[in-house]
């Protein structure tokens, strides 16, 4: 049996799913990330399985001469040092398979509840207020969506998208990344001349900080409404204000942002957020994205998949 660290709450079904395919784990969501490392080096672990507690580097790995794979269960791994597990010889799994359709299905939500000001009138009726006008909304058949970046969760928004006769355009700079019949690929101006709604779905990495920054949101020729269901550093978020308060963005919806640890936010960090969260025309959610009860269990079913399929080689 190959002997595995769990350092994050996972769905309760794994331990069976992994014993199916000769993974013994040791489960310990309750360790404090600083305690870690000392765990890591009390056995001989094959393996690791982290959510976001943890950044998994090469003083990290130091401390698991045995691992031979780290599982992220989840979609990104912007927390993995990718150059450290290779050097390492250490392989990397991860789960995007797990979690795309709940991301798809939340993206449609996000540009619903921005489109027909779900969200406001809500919190209006609550409060007494009837503004049927005020409210009028916009419909998504007809428009042209841009999805920035074309993997497992731009595929699946755009699948989604097919039910509401919208044209839906993608970009990636990937030259791997394979069409299909819900979305045209095409070149970054293309999308810029033609988008009326960006929608992000690329991973964060140091390349990507800060992609969608004031340059690149000037090379539309829309004003744009903006959905960010990825991760808040590819979205500079300064920008992002900027444009809202000049109405070159109609609106943005945003399950992520740039600091999510809402009580270390610096001072410019803090005044962004608090344009952000009392804008009329912006929708914010926890970075949820993702977190549905069916993605909970799928990922680790794709976990099992994978490392079934790495232990047999």
């Amino acid at each position: 049996m190959s002997l595995c660290l769990v350092i994050d709450e996972m769905h309760p079904g794994l331990p069976d799913l992994l014993q199916e395919v000769g993974v013994e784990l040791h489960y310990r969501p309750d360790l404090k990330a600083a305690e870690v490392p000392v765990a890591l080096a009390a056995h001989s672990y094959e393996g690791l399985i982290v959510r976001s507690k943890v950044r998994v580097t090469s003083e990290l790995l130091a401390h698991g001469p045995s691992l031979r794979y780290v599982c992220r269960a989840g979609a990104g791994v912007d927390n993995i040092d990718e150059e450290a597990l290779a050097a390492a010889g250490v392989t990397l799994l991860n789960a995007p398979e797990g979690n795309r359709d709940a991301v798809g299905e939340y993206a449609v939500g996000l540009l619903l509840a921005l489109f027909r000001n779900i969200v406001r009138a809500d919190r209006e009726v609550r409060a007494g207020e009837w503004k049927r006008e005020a409210n009028r909304g916009e419909e998504v058949g007809g428009k042209t969506i841009g999805l920035l970046g074309y993997g497992h969760m731009g595929k699946a928004f755009a699948k989604r998208l097919q039910a509401f006769d919208c044209t839906v355009l993608a970009y990636d700079h990937d030259p791997n990344v394979e069409a299909n019949h819900h979305a045209t690929l095409v070149s970054l101006p293309e999308l810029q001349a033609r988008a009326e709604v960006l929608s992000i779905h690329i991973p964060y990495s140091p390349a990507n900080h800060h992609f969608v920054n004031e340059e690149l949101l000037a090379g539309f020729r829309n004003a744009l409404w903006l959905l960010n269901t990825a991760r808040g550093e590819v979205l500079d978020h300064a920008a992002l204000v900027q444009r809202l308060q000049t109405g070159q963005l109609r609106g943005a919806a945003l399950d992520v942002l740039e600091n999510e640890k809402l009580a270390t936010l610096s001072p410019e960090q803090q005044a962004r957020f608090d344009y952000l969260r009392t804008a009329p025309n912006v929708v914010l959610s926890p970075h949820v994205g993702g977190w549905s009860f069916q993605s909970y269990e799928r990922i680790n079913q794709v976990l099992a998949r994978k490392l079934r399929e790495f232990m047999s080689r």
